[in-house]
C-alpha cells in the first residue's frame, strides 16, 4: 500500500520543541497541516514502533507514512527498523528529514545514501538498518560560531531571521518531496539545491 515512509527526526517532549534538532518533527507537522487542508490525515497506532504515526494525503504526494520517533534522537534507529520491518519495505523506501550543521540557515538539501556528518540519528538509523543507502532532505540550521557550542545551538530555537527562514525551508521540502515523486532523484536534488528557501521577507 505504501512505497515510502518519511520519518522526521527530533526529540519528544516540550522543552525541545521547536528547537533546531526538531526541523525534522517540525517539517514532518507541517506537511500533516497542508494535509488537513487540501488532503487528508489519518493517525494511525505507532506505539510498537515507539513513534507518532500518520497517513497523510496531498494533491502533489502519493500516499505517505509520515512519522515522528519519541526514542529521542540517538536512538532513532530503534523506531525506523522495525517500522520498515513491519510494512515489508526495505531502506531504499526511506526518507529522513533532519537538521544539518553544515549547510546554511534555511537551505536544504536532497541526497541518497552517504555518510552521517556527525548526526546522532542519522548513525543510529545506519547501525539499525546496517546500511546507508535511504534518501535524506537535509535543512540547514547553520554551525554557532564556537565549536564548543554546538550541543547548546542544537537544542536551542532560533530567533527571527533565522526562524523565518528555517519555517520557510519546512514548506519548501514539500516542493522538494512533490519533486522527487513526480520527476525523480536529480529533480529533487535540483528542486533543493536552487530553492534558498529563504523567507519572503528577504526577497
Amino acid at each position: 500500500m505504501y512505497e515510502y515512509i518519511l520519518v522526521g527526526l527530533g526529540n519528544p517532549g516540550t522543552e525541545y520543541a521547536h528547537t533546531r534538532h526538531n526541523v525534522g518533527f517540525d517539517t514532518v507537522d507541517c506537511i500533516l497541516k497542508k494535509a488537513e487542508e487540501y488532503g487528508r490525515v489519518r493517525e494511525l497506532s505507532g506505539h510498537k514502533f515507539s513513534c507518532e504515526l500518520f497517513q497523510a494525503e496531498l494533491p502533489s504526494l502519493p500516499p505517505l507514512l509520515l512519522a515522528k520517533p519519541l526514542t529521542f534522537m540517538n536512538a532513532s534507529g530503534r523506531c525506523v527498523q522495525p517500522l520498515l520491518a513491519w510494512y515489508k519495505l526495505p531502506p531504499e523506501a526511506l526518507i529522513v528529514i533532519h537538521d544539518d550543521l553544515d549547510i546554511p540557515v534555511g537551505q536544504l538539501r536532497w541526497k541518497f545514501s552517504g555518510g552521517n556528518a556527525g548526526h546522532n540519528g542519522l548513525k543510529s538509523i545506519t547501525a539499525c538498518l546496517g546500511t546507508n543507502a535511504f534518501y535524506r532532505l537535509r535543512i540547514g540550521i547553520g554551525r554557532p560560531l564556537h565549536k564548543n557550542a554546538v550541543i547548546d545551538w542544537v537544542l536551542s530555537r532560533a530567533q527571527n531571521q533565522e526562524a523565518e527562514d528555517i519555517a520557510y525551508a519546512e514548506q519548501i521540502a514539500i516542493d522538494v518531496l512533490a519533486a522527487f515523486f513526480q520527476d525523480g532523484q536529480q529533480a529533487a536534488t535540483t528542486k533543493a539545491n536552487a530553492s534558498k528557501a529563504l523567507s519572503p521577507n528577504r526577497l
